[in-house]
């Protein structure tokens, strides 16, 4: 394997502490196998005393990969796992008895104490988020209280976080965060430390920019004495992104203040882009000021085509000549579609893409885990389309009983079980036994009567009305946004609040509601295919380790990219991420319109490098 100078330093690192400083496409995952290799061949490292943790399981499974073509059968002999997992081995070897609470166990835990405590003006999602970027930055409930004294409702997150924490322990229960804080408390304050010194002498970390404080402080923990072994980190501060899950660029930037011995190695070599990509990516994170200073050197020869900028009427456009451009590459200079990669900051942005891929009868696959019609708040709305178009159908049944209580009507399973009962005998819709059923209960008999009341206003106008009058209707008269975001005042950057207003732009394409849903059905089918040999269309986060020969970022547009809410520095170093994914081609776009209303395009593109080639639009 063979190493230039910077990885070979870094690889042949022995004992004492390294940070690895490695920019995109330098090579890091083979320098850090190779290193796995020497302390194992050159050093006599028995495998099983080497530790290397990663972000991701899939990360763990590739690198273990890779050590087979250096250790052959003894990789699988090296402890590869993310830190949760390692966490929960230690854990579980030194006979703690606890079970992991699941996510829905947590929101039902948190949903019950709220309730208890009378606190009914704070969404639980959010005081679950705030609750673990606590506990990551090592806050108890009582440390909480303190640093949040004059916020009211901070103060009433704190008396829900005690209460959590408090019920967690009664039932010998262990969240993720969990799993990080007994850990550390193990081996720092109950004697474990020394065990493990012995037992992983070598610790090698990957994609050190993203741990958060709490993470830092097991790896403290576990760090032998000078001498004894070595601490080999490896991250690049200029690709931290996950601030929004606790991650700390500070562990990082602050990295020989921590560690006042350790070596620092830049691995500064790009074999992946071209020199015109890379100059981009370099004007652009040289206007953040935290950050380690380091230059960017490409390898590979340029091309006289490398960087485009592309600007656009509104989304609509930018999306056709996107594809446009797809298409033109595939069919005359060969690409396949599997080389070429479209990634955008936020999920809502996949919907536009998606409507003009399947028009252009372009293969993709969405590496976003959920289509955009699947996510909860759009499909629920798309319940109620297909319910309003026919409600006495098989599908307005089967949509009736998704709706009847979203929101909450306190119209539960056994209810529609009674209402399923008295269909089945007048072998009727469920809609209209329903209708014609009567109730005992005072609030279940309004709920219902409400219920049929609104439906029927769009029902007996479902010919008048187009699918996003009756999208922004429902939204308004079911006070929708509020439900979905589970907040008192949605905030117009809440992701589900843009999925809605993507839903309602993209129903204004159809006169009719059978229209909007046909169109919606060919996209469901398109995107259930995942052809793997298809454009890829991603976030940028989830792009974050990976490269492709073709790169489209879209919607650089102020609000978007950067966010109106975002740290900028962190935000700049996003866009860093998804420039920095391109190998031979990288394409940048942006609309003058967007949703709509005037856009201006993002201040990102102004940073970049100057002489960019253009599209005419």
């Amino acid at each position: 394997m063979s190493l230039n100078a910077k990885q070979l330093e870094a690889a042949q690192f022995h004992t004492g502490i390294a940070l690895v400083v490695a920019v995109p496409g330098s090579g890091k995952t083979k320098t850090m196998t190779e290193r796995i290799g020497r302390l194992v061949n050159d050093h006599g490292i028995a495998p099983e005393n080497i530790l290397g943790l990663t972000y991701t399981r899939q990360a763990a499974e590739q690198m273990r990969e890779r050590l087979e073509l250096v250790l052959h059968g003894e990789a699988s002999r090296v402890h590869l796992y993310t830190i949760h997992s390692f966490c929960l081995r230690l854990l579980k070897s030194e006979g703690r008895y606890f079970n992991i609470v699941s996510g829905s166990e947590q929101m039902t835990m948190v949903s019950t104490i709220m309730r208890s405590l009378g606190v009914k003006d704070l969404a639980i999602g959010g005081v679950l988020q705030d609750i673990s970027l606590a506990k990551s930055n090592l806050i108890s409930p009582e440390e909480f209280i303190e640093l949040y004294g004059e916020d009211q409702s901070k103060q009433k997150t704190a008396m829900v976080f005690k209460e959590y924490e408090e019920q967690k322990a009664i039932r010998y229960l262990y969240d993720f965060d969990d799993l990080l804080l007994q850990a550390h408390r193990f081996l720092a304050h109950e004697g474990g430390a020394e065990k493990y010194h012995d037992v992983y002498p070598h610790i090698l970390v990957d994609e050190y920019q993203d741990t958060n404080p709490a993470q830092l402080a097991v790896l403290q923990a576990l760090i032998a004495e000078s001498g004894r072994g070595s601490f080999w980190a490896c991250g690049d501060d200029w690709q931290s992104i996950y601030a929004f899950n606790g991650a700390s660029i500070g562990n990082i930037l602050r990295f020989k203040q921590i560690f006042p011995s350790a070596q620092e190695i830049v691995l500064n070599v790009n074999y992946r882009s071209t020199p015109a990509i890379l100059a981009a990516c370099q004007k652009l994170i040289d206007h953040n000021q935290r950050k380690i200073p380091k230059e960017l050197i490409a390898h590979k020869p340029g091309g006289n085509h490398d960087l485009f900028v592309i600007d656009t009427f509104n989304e609509e456009e930018e999306a056709c000549l996107v594809a446009n451009e797809i298409k033109h590459l595939h069919l005359s200079d060969g690409t396949a579609y599997s080389d070429m990669a479209v990634l955008y900051r936020a999920n809502f942005q996949s919907e536009i893409l998606q409507n003009v891929f399947v028009r252009a009868g372009i293969p993709f696959y969405i590496d976003n885990g959920m289509s955009f019609y699947k996510r909860r708040e759009v499909r629920i709305l798309l319940d109620y389309l297909r319910f309003i178009e026919d409600p006495g159908s098989v599908v307005g049944d089967e949509s009736l009983q998704r709706i009847i209580n979203a929101p909450n009507r306190y119209l539960g399973k056994k209810f529609m079980e009674q209402v399923a009962g008295v269909a089945n005998e007048a072998s009727c819709s469920l809609y209209q036994a329903l209708r014609e059923m009567s109730f005992d209960s005072p609030y279940i008999r309004r709920n219902v009567h409400e219920f049929v009341r609104l439906m029927e206003s769009f029902i007996q106008n479902e010919g008048e009305m187009g699918p996003a009058e009756v999208l922004a209707k429902l939204r308004q008269r079911l006070d929708y946004d509020r439900f979905v975001t589970d907040k008192d005042i949605p905030s117009p950057d809440n992701q589900a609040v843009l999925n809605l207003n993507q839903l309602l732009q993209s129903a204004a394409r159809y006169a009719s509601i059978s229209e909007f849903l046909t169109y919606v059905a060919t996209v469901e089918d398109e995107t259930c295919s995942r052809d793997p040999s298809g454009v890829k269309l991603m976030t940028i986060h989830k792009a974050k380790g990976l490269e492709f020969p073709v790169v489209f970022v879209v919607g650089l547009v102020e609000g978007i990219m950067p966010t109106k809410r975002g740290d900028l520095e962190e935000e700049r170093r996003i866009c860093f991420v998804a420039l920095s994914r391109a190998m031979d081609r990288l394409y940048v776009t942006y609309s003058h319109n967007h949703l709509g209303q005037p856009a201006k395009r993002s201040i990102f593109i102004d940073e970049m490098t100057g002489d960019l080639a253009a599209i005419d639009s």
